[in-house]
């Protein structure tokens, strides 16, 4: 049954990308490939780039990625695997595909502008700057946490910390064979991949583990992010992240080969194990609205937009890219977020146990919300899930074990790390942009703009010894980003409008994730006043009430749209 809904799934997936996603690219946006991009425009050989659709694809999907899909659905499953199930596949479709894509086409169309700045043009400059601040307020937390989690990772999983870091010089020969030597792209990608293949073999024999883990990584993976982000995107940013595209191909493979074995050696394996429908799991918050905060990654994130129009829409060859891109890149989540549910919600039933043990397993490891909660249960579920089933065709002795989680440690990490490379550079552009509305041009120089980004960052997560600082603000995040995505789809629907083309698609999914977010948002601030945590009652207040201004705002903009002519704007 598990198996039977993934298929049917991927295969919703593919066609509405074909259908739905190509009727938005020819008769919503109207791409035009006689237009010039501005990769081709403002061509700058760092940030400003041409680039094969493939490569941008994979950078844009791998950044969007990151743990999000993973560890959304690890957790959401304790309300059932039906409500993730449809929230994944109509969500993915009717909202965060359009967000994504949109926010890529009208940065693409506008210089390569970052949501927050194009505020200031399509909505007005009293937008803007509350825009950016919540904008600034979400990759702050964005790059700490990150920062951490791989610092957790790496304590996790010691066999990765060798084969991820060894990925760094393999992406740059990537890039120097592509971009310098003219090799050929597919080839020498597939060579890298095997290379990191090797290389997380060899891991599993070298685990490597360092004193106070999570803080010297911090302090290790900020100086890298500084780095990385200010480097040009060809040089490391995009040859990583194709790898990790192409890794995240054959770890998919695997969990697919692995469930495929698991159903042959007995058709009762991969049926779900988890609850149809569990509307009051113990300790967990209501379904409604929680279910469309708890998975943003995988169905709609606002993070997303901070990508399409951060990094992605400076590397576009020419328009009809963009559906490639920005549509299908949040199709790959979305199958990748289907392939979680299948682990999480049926991959404990392939112990070899029988499906009645799966069933214990699976309560066991999902007594209660609180322990759903914690990243270790959320990573674990999904690693010891995709393992089971793979352990169907390679074996199942300890060695094949480790091997197995490793690769599958390896895959995490290393999406965890496109994410922090990404969020920094988006930081860094955040703030060049708020340095040139503020004619403060030391902020505008791209090494102080990055030291700002990281050193705040990493402030933040040493506010706390153990470097969980980030985790005090880290429950208001899940609102905030979803926040973000309502008002990034409000922006296209503005754009929209003024350019007179139909705006529903993006305006009844904004009225749904406005809708979700602010009672979302209400109901927490409702539960940080009664437990006096007055921290977060604070600065959740503020989030609300900025939230409820750009609507304001909007709605201003939306009332008087309709006289704008056409020219006014791209």
């Amino acid at each position: 049954m598990g198996f039977l809904i993934f298929i049917l799934s991927v295969i919703w997936f593919f066609v509405m990308y074909k259908l739905y996603g190509g009727w938005i690219a020819k008769k919503i946006f109207k791409l035009d490939d006689s237009r010039v991009t501005p990769a081709h425009e403002l061509e700058d050989g760092v940030d400003y780039v041409p680039t094969n659709k493939w490569v941008v694809w994979g950078h844009h999907f791998t950044s969007i990625a990151g743990l999000g899909p993973i560890v959304g659905p690890a957790i959401a499953i304790m309300w059932g695997w039906v409500p993730a199930v449809l929230w994944v596949t109509l969500g993915t479709v009717f909202a965060g595909a359009v967000h994504d894509f949109g926010s890529l086409v009208v940065s693409m169309r506008n210089k390569g502008k970052s949501i927050g700045e194009l505020t200031t043009r399509i909505v007005g400059p009293r937008a803007k700057y509350l825009f950016m601040a919540i904008i600034f307020f979400e990759l702050w937390i964005v790059i700490a946490i990150f920062a951490m989690i791989m610092g957790i990772l790496f304590k996790m999983y010691p066999q990765s910390v060798f084969p991820v870091w060894m990925e760094i010089p393999i992406a740059i020969t990537l890039s120097y064979m592509v971009y310098k030597k003219g090799k050929n792209l597919h080839t020498w990608s597939w060579i890298a991949l095997i290379l990191m293949y090797v290389t997380v073999f060899i891991g599993v024999f070298i685990p490597i583990s360092l004193p106070n883990p999570v803080v010297t990584w911090l302090w290790i993976l900020m100086i890298y992010a500084f780095i990385a982000s200010t480097l040009p995107v060809e040089t490391l940013l995009q040859p990583r992240d194709y790898i990790n595209s192409h890794e995240l191909l054959v770890a998919m493979g695997l969990i697919f080969v692995g469930a495929i074995a698991a159903v042959i050696a007995d058709p009762a394996h991969l049926n779900y194990v988890a609850p149809t429908f569990n509307p009051t799991p113990k300790g967990a918050p209501p379904i409604w609205p929680f279910l469309f905060v708890t998975i943003a990654c995988g169905a709609i994130s606002g993070f997303h937009s901070l990508v399409a129009s951060g990094t992605s829409s400076k590397q576009i060859n020419k328009e009809s890219d963009a559906l490639l891109v920005g549509y299908g890149g949040m199709i790959s989540e979305g199958i990748l977020a289907s392939l979680v549910i299948l682990a999480v919600a049926a991959g404990f039933g392939a112990l070899g146990k029988g499906h009645e043990a799966g069933v214990a397993a699976w309560t066991q490891h999902y007594a209660n919300w609180a322990s759903a909660k914690g990243l270790g249960a959320k990573i674990g579920a999904f690693v010891e899930g995709s393992t089971n089933m793979m352990m169907y065709v390679f074996g199942k002795s300890k060695f094949v074990h480790d091997l197995l989680a490793t690769i599958m440690g390896v895959f995490v990490v290393s999406f965890a790390g496109t994410t922090l490379d990404t969020a920094t550079r988006v930081q860094r552009y955040i703030i060049q942009e708020v340095g040139d509305s503020l004619k403060q041009n030391w902020l505008k120089n791209k090494y102080v703009a990055t030291l700002v980004a990281v050193a705040s960052a990493l402030a933040l997560a040493l506010v706390k010894p153990d470097g969980t600082g980030a985790l005090i603000l880290w429950p208001l995040f899940g609102t905030v980003n979803q926040l973000l995505a309502a008002l990034a789809l409000l922006i296209i629907t503005v754009y929209l409008v003024r350019k007179r083309v139909n705006p529903w698609i993006a305006a009844i999914p904004m009225i749904f994730m406005v809708i979700m977010t602010a009672w979302a948002m209400v109901m927490n601030i409702n539960n940080y006043a009664k437990s006096h945590n007055g921290l977060l009652l604070t600065v959740g207040t503020i989030v609300f009430i900025l939230m409820i201004w750009l609507i304001i705002e909007a709605i201003t903009v939306l009332s008087r749209a309709k006289k704008f002519t056409e020219g006014e704007m791209d």
